[in-house]
Order: structure tokens, then C-alpha cells, then sequence
């Protein structure tokens, strides 16, 4: 699972197959591999093995082991007590050693074999390239891989006992091991190369645990945001351990050691360290604010009342926190809060070009009734309707107006149906061409509010237009188009066949030339594609009608 250092692998043969031997699948086949690599590394959670310093004292043991320490890389999941029993396997004579102490040279210089075995704790190198803030996730990898340092941190006690605080006199005292390669490495074990020791005081013992446990509390707050699946116990244990000041004390313990007036004057180089400390303790309640806000929402109803009085002791605490030490506010990551864009926001039709807006319009009134006029929804989406091809349309209708009427006549019958299967497929082929009167303009812009026209009107409308090209005479309530809405976007005009046909609105000043003479009421909406005359007294068989 040290998908890392296999990308690193694959980053090195992908070189290989794209630039020196060509060969793409190879090369395809491996990037497939290496996107499922970062992806198990953001989502697979992997265990972290421990590692133990051995050291072998004793004559007893062979020359390349004796007298030295070494690291090593424990198995997964695997507890201090079965490595060492693993370990004294292989050395059924030798005597396991009760303190973690260096030795005296009298243990050292003996005949026997004397086994030391502790756990130490590796220390976090992270590479150079992660110089900003990065997810845990990421980072819990090199927290126990690619280390070369090691710690282990024993208490020792300085000065007066003190039985009421113990955190007032309590050193740390650290010592640090750096092994002669980093681990794990071609070996699970490798030699202790240098050993150096520190002290660590009470006041900088308590500065670094208050930031182990914020950055403990945040880290499993990002793998909740991150999974909501991952059981809740762990977090509760966390949270009442801080919150409830009957389990562990909570931080007054350090507000009797360090905040008093005793020991500030007698440590006055300290105020720096106290200042931090306090600032920590400020820090720690928004992250304790966002665990319970996590807690309170996955909790079950078995878990409610455990929840109900860890809130009520947060609320004690945050309240004295606040008054002493201040408030302090975590401002929410973008990764957290941002939320993906609903998918029913995403329209059907998309924009060609940013400089060319479309004039569309929703036209699903027209297949139903009772269904929204929403764009993307079972509407249609038209583009705009150009002025050239709109010319040529009605020009097209004007030329063949000179059909027989009779077969027209035959036709009213069935002309309610046959507008509805002709618009049907009108509207789902091409673009669709509105016959209004002269000088109506014709404006659609993107719009969910446009009133939905009733599928009869519509129909209506049609029919009465196309009376009124040849009866001018009829009532004008036959006539009247349907509303137009205006819109302040690009708009295309459906003007008369003269400003059409490239003339202006003043060469119309002058007596029009005439429209070809009718004979009859002539149905542009059913016109026949074929361009031979058809009889005058018989019409087309059904094979020969094709709709436009």
C-alpha cells in the first residue's frame, strides 16, 4: 500500500514508454494505474505500524548485533507485546529488561544476553515540495514512512512533589535516534547511528501536548467531513475526554501550574510561553464547536443523552474560555464548504459563443397542456431564427400558394390533428417559423417566466393567420396575434416581404407592388414538397404525402 513510491515508479516508466519506445497501451495502461494510486490515497485509510528500538546488550550476542540499538518496523496492527515475543524467539537465552534506561557497562561487558524493547515514536519529514497546507490524508503517509528519526519521551520528576498538580514539576526527558537509512527501506530494521538527548520543561511539555490534541481534534474532524460513514465512537472518547472535566481535567491543571502570580515571578523569561499556551487553550473550543456539531448530527438516539450532557458541559467551558482568554473564530475551508452545483441547474442547451447570444424559446405548451414551460424540460430549444432563412421560407410558401383548393377543402377535417403532428416534428427538426402579420415583430429571449401558451391557441392563431393573408375581411378578433413579450436581449424581427426582400421602411412610402392574385383560401401548412401540379379534382394518394 506505499502507493506513493509507486507513482514515483510509474512516473519513470512513463517517461520510458512515451518518449523511447512509443508504446501507448504500455503507457495508457499505466496512467490507469497511477489514477487509482491518488485515488486509494485519498480515500483508502491505511494502518499505521509502530516501530520499536531493540537494543542487545551482552557478550552473548554475535559481533554485528552486540552491544548496539537498532530500529525496528513492526507489522501491521502488530502491539509491542507479540514483538517481543517474536523477537525472543530467536533468542531463547536472552533476558528481557525491565527499564528503558541506557545500560551500565557492567550489563554490556557480561557473558549474557540482555534484550531492551520500547516503543519510540518517529518523527514527520515531510518533503520539500508540500510547502502549503495539505490534507491529512496526504500527509499521514510520510508520519510513518520516509523517516530517519526517531523519539521516546520518559517523565522525570523535578524539585517538591506536588500532590495536588503534578504537571508543575513533571520534565520530559527525550532522546532522539537517527537510524543509517530511512525507514522502511530495502530491510524492516536498520542501525541506530547517533543518540542524542533534551529536556523538555513542564511549560513547553504542556504547549506541545495542548497542539497535539487541536491538531488531533481537526484531523479526525476532516476524515468525518471527508467520510461520513466512519463510526462515531472514537470521536465521542475524544470529545468527552476534553469537554468533561471529570475524566481528565481538562486544561485547568495547567491554569494552577503556570497562570499564577508565583509563577510568573519567579519565571519572568517564561511570559512569551504562557501567552502561547493560552492562545492554544483559545484555539481548542471552534474545534471542539465543529466535533460536537459533527457528533451531535451522526449520534444515534441509544447515544442522545451522552451527547446532551457533553453539550451542556462544552457550553460551561466555552463560556469561561471566551471570557479569559478570548474568542477565536476558524474561518471555513473552501474545500469543506463548497458544495457541488446541483445537477438540475445545468440547462439542455448550451451557449456556441460568448459574443453570439441566443434567442430560444420553450415551446413545450405546444405537446402539452399541463407539462412546465421550463427550459431543459420537456420543451423544446430552438435556436434563432435568421432574417435570410425566414425570408426564404415565406418566399417558398408565397411560390406555391397556387395549390388546388380542393384538396385543401378535403383537409379541414383533420386539420386540429395534423397541426399537432406537424408541429410535433416541426419543432424537434428545424427551426420553427411564426407567420405574423405585417410589421409584428417576433422577440424570444432565455426565459423560465414566459406565460405558457395553451396548445388551442396556438392553433387558432395559425389558422386565423393564414385566413388572413387571403381575407382581409374577416373580424379582426380572428387576426390579432398572440401576446409578444419584449425582451432587452438580441432580437430577431419577423418584418414584411418587402423590408424583408432588402427594402427599407421608407421605400414603402410608395403603393406596394400586388401579391399574386388567389383563388381560394390556400393551407401553407400542409403544402405538398414534390413541386408537380397536382389535379384539381383528385387528390394525392397516401404514399404521396410527405409533411414538411
Amino acid at each position: 500500500q506505499m502507493w506513493e513510491e509507486a507513482i514515483a515508479l510509474g512516473k519513470e516508466l512513463a517517461e520510458q514508454y512515451e518518449n523511447e519506445m512509443f508504446d501507448y497501451e504500455q503507457l495508457s495502461e499505466l496512467l490507469r494505474k497511477q489514477a487509482q494510486f491518488y485515488e486509494n490515497i485519498v480515500k483508502v485509510i491505511r494502518p499505521k505500524p509502530d516501530y520499536f528500538a531493540v537494543g542487545y546488550y551482552g557478550q552473548g550476542f554475535p559481533t554485528f548485533i552486540r552491544n548496539k540499538v537498532f530500529i525496528y518496523r513492526g507489522k501491521e496492527y502488530e502491539r509491542r507485546e507479540d514483538f517481543e515475543a517474536r523477537l525472543l524467539t530467536q533468542f531463547p537465552n536472552a533476558e528481557k529488561m525491565k527499564t528503558t534506561s541506557p545500560p551500565g557497562d557492567d550489563i554490556k561487558t557480561s557473558s549474557g544476553q540482555y534484550i531492551q524493547c520500547f516503543t519510540v515514536k518517529p518523527k514527520l519529514d515531510l518533503p520539500p515540495k508540500f510547502h502549503k497546507p495539505v490534507s491529512e490524508q496526504i500527509v499521514s503517509f510520510y508520519r510513518v514512512n520516509e523517516v530517519q528519526r526517531f523519539e521516546y519521551s520518559r517523565p522525570v520528576r523535578k524539585g517538591e512533589k506536588n500532590p495536588d498538580n503534578e504537571f508543575a514539576n513533571m520534565w520530559i526527558e527525550r532522546t532522539i535516534y537517527v537510524t543509517a537509512y530511512k525507514l522502511p527501506g530495502i530491510l524492516r530494521w536498520f542501525e541506530v547511528k547517533s543518540v542524542f538527548m533534551v529536556e523538555i520543561s513542564p511549560l513547553e511539555n504542556a504547549i506541545e501536548t495542548m497542539q497535539l490534541t487541536n491538531d488531533k481534534i481537526n484531523n479526525m474532524i476532516q476524515q468525518h467531513l471527508n467520510d461520513p460513514n466512519l463510526p462515531i465512537n472514537p470521536l465521542s472518547m475524544l470529545l468527552n475526554g476534553i469537554v468533561d472535566p471529570a475524566v481528565m481535567g481538562g486544561f485547568t491543571n495547567y491554569e494552577k501550574a503556570f497562570f499564577t502570580e508565583k509563577y510568573m515571578h519567579e519565571h519572568p523569561e517564561d511570559h512569551d510561553k504562557i501567552e502561547k499556551l493560552k492562545d492554544l487553550i483559545a484555539w481548542q473550543i471552534p474545534f471542539l464547536a465543529e466535533g460536537i456539531r459533527i457528533h451531535g448530527e451522526k449520534v444515534t438516539e441509544a447515544l442522545r443523552p451522552f451527547h446532551e450532557r457533553m453539550e451542556a458541559c462544552f457550553k460551561q467551558l466555552k463560556e469561561k474560555v471566551e471570557k479569559q482568554y478570548g474568542v477565536r473564530t476558524v474561518p471555513p475551508s473552501v474545500d469543506e464548504r463548497r458544495g457541488s452545483r446541483p445537477r438540475s441547474m445545468v440547462r439542455s442547451f448550451t451557449m456556441p459563443s460568448s459574443s453570439r447570444p441566443l434567442s430560444v424559446a420553450s415551446v413545450s405548451s405546444v405537446s402539452s397542456d399541463s407539462t412546465p414551460s421550463r427550459p431543459g424540460s420537456d420543451g423544446f430549444v430552438l435556436e434563432p431564427l435568421l432574417p435570410k432563412k425566414m425570408h426564404s421560407r415565406s418566399q417558398d410558401k408565397l411560390d406555391k400558394d397556387d395549390l388546388d383548393k380542393d384538396k385543401k377543402e378535403k383537409k379541414k377535417e383533420k386539420r386540429n390533428s395534423k397541426h399537432q403532428e406537424i408541429f410535433d416534428k416541426e419543432f424537434k427538426s428545424t427551426d420553427i417559423s411564426l407567420q405574423q402579420s405585417e410589421a409584428v415583430i417576433l422577440s424570444e429571449t432565455i426565459s423560465p417566466l414566459r406565460p405558457q401558451r395553451p396548445k388551442s391557441q396556438v392553433i387558432n392563431v395559425m389558422s386565423s393567420e393564414r385566413r388572413f393573408s387571403v381575407s382581409p375581411s374577416l373580424p379582426s378578433s380572428q387576426v390579432t396575434p398572440p401576446p409578444i413579450t419584449p425582451r432587452t436581449k438580441l432580437s430577431f424581427s419577423l418584418q414584411s416581404n418587402l423590408e424583408l426582400n432588402g427594402m427599407s421602411s421608407s421605400d414603402m412610402t410608395d403603393v406596394p407592388p400586388p401579391l399574386p392574385l388567389k383563388g381560394s383560401t390556400a393551407d401553407y401548412g400542409n403544402l405538398l414538397e414534390s413541386q408537380d401540379v397536382v389535379s384539381p379534382t383528385t387528390s394525392p394518394p397516401a404514399h404521396q404525402r410527405v409533411s414538411p
